[in-house]
């Protein structure tokens, strides 16, 4: 029951990360609220997972790394490279995933990273022309949406653990 309720909350995090992705793809802001909102429902994931497990392993493994990232990503923010949200929403993804999923959620992370890179720097790519003008007047600023890559990276993540979990919860072997 505790992992049901666990997933759930997950999943309400996905249309959530969802918003975020794109206002911080049309505004390039990302707000305290909804990265309090993704705090939340992680902490909430990861307490009913604790409690069920038995264990403080995973969620401590997702604050620790919450912090480091935090942290390291702060000088950063300081010499504008990425924005205070990028930050705050990279230091909150963690306690959303959980411990165990930060290898899957760090690989798909860089992946998408460096496609978000790749579209910002090479428009020419992209097919419509008023996305094209778009993306380059972002390049022209210096703007990169890295809320963009983090979201749909922790998405990624979530449908795999709750794809995983529930294959499990039905008997069935991933």
């Amino acid at each position: 029951m505790l992992l049901a309720v666990s997933l759930l909350l997950k999943g309400l995090a996905i249309p959530l990360l969802a918003r975020i992705a794109w206002l911080d793809f049309t505004t390039q802001k990302i707000s305290n609220q909804n990265v309090l909102l993704l705090l939340c429902l992680g902490l909430g994931s990861l307490q009913l997972l604790s409690v069920q497990a038995g264990s403080w392993w995973d969620m401590g493994l997702s604050g620790l790394a919450g912090l480091l990232l935090f942290v390291a990503l702060l000088p950063f923010w300081a010499l504008r490279k990425v924005g205070a949200g990028d930050v705050k929403l990279m230091a909150v993804v963690p306690l959303l995933i959980g411990g165990s999923g930060l290898l899957v959620f760090s690989v798909l992370l860089l992946v998408f990273a460096l496609a978000t890179a790749l579209i910002v720097k090479n428009p020419f790519m992209l097919p419509a022309g008023a996305f094209r003008l778009y993306v380059q007047h972002l390049d022209r600023k210096g703007v990169v949406p890295f809320g963009v890559p983090i979201s749909l990276a922790a998405i990624c993540t979530i449908v795999f653990q709750v794809y995983s979990n529930l294959t499990v919860l039905s008997g069935f072997s991933a």
